[in-house]
């Protein structure tokens, strides 16, 4: 989806933060090294969504840059902090393009490969003028990224203060990404999104900070997450599996943040704003 992820973001700010004082980093190391996704959006503005089998004409069209792990890595870069990603894109246009658009944003690119097995992921998205709408993603190189590129990045990331990882590539390679990050003492921040209900215990204690919206929390721990009192109970729920931290964004209600033992729970308010449709930019 398109670079949107601020609050994530944001934590990922405050994180370095907490630990730059205590990391003895070369002046090659990253601050925030990113194993993930990319996306190229194809997005239509319609007045209203086709039914099944109709042609409508649409009012406006563009292609832009998304996908979770490309967007926290750009926020990340556009906050000030030095990053790299570990991703995978195809030999076609899109993946030339993406990989215009890291260099373009400051983002590190010797660790984005690019594959001729695969396209490079792309979702189409159908905005109606109620901001409704109707997506196919179609993961395609990013379902690629391997143990052999995550091997090709170790020096960098063994060096990193931060890793980053999500789940629209292979949920083993993210696994193995954050595992390997810990064994090099490396603090580890992991989006579990798109949430899987079954979620490998091993994601739990591989992050020292879970972080994760309130519908992913609902499905993770089968409870409600509707308001803040739901989410700290929740948060607590996802502490005692092994989590580090715990952070449950919560929208326009901040989020909900839970450390350690969870002897300490903070509600962290947010600016109120208008909402913008997050899948179209005029």
């Amino acid at each position: 989806m398109p670079q949107r992820n601020h609050s994530f973001a944001k934590t990922i700010q405050r994180t370095l933060t907490n630990v730059s004082s205590n990391v003895n980093m070369s002046e090659e190391a990253f601050d925030v090294m990113v194993v993930g996704s990319c996306m190229t959006d194809l997005v239509s503005r319609v007045p209203r969504l086709p039914k099944a089998g109709e042609t409508i004409h649409g009012q406006k069209f563009f292609i832009g840059f998304g996908g979770k792990g490309a967007n926290q890595c750009i926020q990340a870069a556009r906050l000030g902090a030095k990053t790299a990603i570990v991703c995978k894109v195809g030999e076609d246009f899109f993946g030339d393009n993406y990989i215009q658009n890291f260099k373009d944003n400051g983002v590190h690119t010797d660790f984005v490969g690019q594959t001729c097995d695969a396209a490079t992921g792309t979702a189409s998205i159908i905005v109606n003028d109620a901001g409704e709408n109707a997506i196919v993603i179609v993961a395609g190189a990013n379902m690629l990224l391997g143990s052999e590129e995550l091997q090709g990045a170790l020096l960098a990331a063994s060096r990193a203060k931060v890793l980053v990882s999500q789940l629209e590539i292979c949920p083993q390679m993210s696994l193995q990404a954050l595992r390997m990050a810990q064994e090099h003492k490396v603090k580890t921040i992991f989006n579990p999104a798109p949430a899987i209900a079954d979620l490998d215990a091993e994601f739990y204690t591989a992050s020292d900070v879970f972080c994760c919206n309130e519908s992913e929390a609902e499905l993770l721990t089968g409870s409600s997450v509707a308001n803040v009192e739901e989410a700290h109970q929740a948060a607590q729920q996802l502490l005692k599996r092994g989590c580090g931290s715990v952070i449950i964004t919560l929208g326009p209600q901040g989020c909900v943040v839970v450390k350690g033992r969870g002897l300490t729970s903070t509600h962290v308010q947010t600016t109120a704003c208008a909402t913008v449709d997050t899948t179209w930019r005029e």
